[in-house]
């Protein structure tokens, strides 16, 4: 849809577009965010956990520990670029 939008309309129809979207995210939208982005991730982990060392056992551990701290530091992440004024109009 957004893709669409971009590839099928002009320059202005599009900067119209993206000046109705709201420019910044309530606290609670970058949580649900960084816990979805942080199941992919962690899925990620563990499978390349496991075939560098062979042990599911081991590739969750490392998994489970990788999830927690990533999503902490993408909470942090996102809140601090919400800050930042560049892009945004």
């Amino acid at each position: 849809m957004i893709l669409d939008q971009i590839l099928t309309s002009n320059e202005k129809e599009t900067e119209k577009s993206f000046q109705k979207v709201k420019s910044s995210e309530n606290a609670t939208r970058s949580i649900v965010k960084a816990i979805s982005w942080r199941m992919v991730g962690t899925i990620d982990t563990i499978v390349i956990s496991f075939f560098i060392t062979g042990e599911i056992k081991m590739a969750l551990s490392i998994g489970m520990v990788e999830v927690i701290t990533k999503m902490v530091l993408y909470f942090f992440h996102e809140r601090v670029w919400n800050l930042v004024k560049w892009g945004k109009k």
